[in-house]
């Protein structure tokens, strides 16, 4: 070999260079065979679900006191056509963005501090961990007592049972990040926010979205809970009210919008989080 010419690599095979085509197809038929089995299984459990009311089936649980899947959806369609469930619905949603989106901010901050900072964890860990197994409902009539309004203390009831999922979550995935990170950074002369910004944020994120996603669910048992309690508005309160004018097929009416309301803002923090963190490496991709 003469000087100067780079080494010939070895030859690659036919089977190494061609491009893997099919795994694409293959994954995307694997997907719309998972979507397609989970609307059947609702389906099904919803055909089961009037099967038994309708032909008043009592095997221990007692189906025969229960609306039917019809009843259900004739409710379903009066209360759409009425403003009544629009603004009932709009009000759940204003209380659950806004106590959300500010237990997101405080949760995430106070994890990071609470796991970068030792001082912090010694002034804030223990009365986090005394309030954090108190079950947010249960401060229901402390927020009634604090604060002048019932939507103020629904909105605090929402924000307290989202804060510790999400500070939580957050505090363990940054105390579980690899030293050498921080130390790489630290060797190129980067600071306190150089680690914050290169280190901490992004690698926390995944942890940080697992901790959203819990404290989104936790988030809509409470505000439907304080709505029962103290409401004036919201899907909680007008279930609640169903319920007191032995109205059953408007109890499943409120029951079924705010599965679906949960379902949808579940998606919304799991689609943000896929596409905040796009640059991890995913299950289907590992196995390909």
């Amino acid at each position: 070999m003469s000087v100067g010419t780079l080494p010939v690599p070895a030859a690659v095979s036919e089977a190494d260079a061609r491009p893997a085509g099919p795994a694409t197809p293959v994954r995307g038929r694997g997907v719309w065979r998972s979507r397609a089995i989970r609307v059947v299984s609702v389906l099904l459990a919803v055909l089961a679900w009037q099967l038994l009311t309708a032909n008043h089936v009592r095997i221990w649980v007692r189906f025969d006191t229960l609306p039917t899947v019809t009843q259900i959806l004739h409710a379903l369609g009066k209360q759409l056509g009425t403003n009544t469930y629009w603004l009932d619905l709009a009000q759940s949603l204003i209380r659950i963005v806004s106590g959300f989106g500010l237990a997101g901010v405080l949760g995430v901050a106070t994890g990071i501090a609470l796991a970068r900072s030792p001082l912090l964890s010694d002034v804030l860990g223990p009365l986090t961990e005394l309030l954090r197994p108190v079950p947010a409902i249960a401060i229901v009539p402390v927020a009634i007592l604090l604060f002048p309004t019932d939507e103020a203390g629904i909105v605090f009831i929402t924000f307290l049972a989202a804060f510790f999922p999400i500070m939580v979550s957050t505090r363990h995935a940054v105390r579980a990040l690899p030293t050498i990170w921080e130390d790489s950074i630290r060797t190129q002369g980067g600071g306190r926010w150089d680690v914050l910004r290169r280190v901490v944020l992004p690698g926390s994120l995944p942890g940080v979205f697992g901790g959203l996603s819990v404290g989104m669910g936790v988030s809509w048992i409470c505000v439907i809970s304080a709505e029962m309690i103290s409401g004036r508005l919201g899907v909680g309160y007008r279930t609640w009210a169903a319920y007191t004018v032995v109205d059953y097929p408007g109890v499943f009416v409120g029951i079924i919008t705010i599965g679906v309301l949960g379902l949808a803002t579940s998606a919304v923090v799991e689609l943000v989080g896929r596409r905040v963190t796009r640059w991890l490496p995913r299950a289907q991709e590992v196995a390909a």
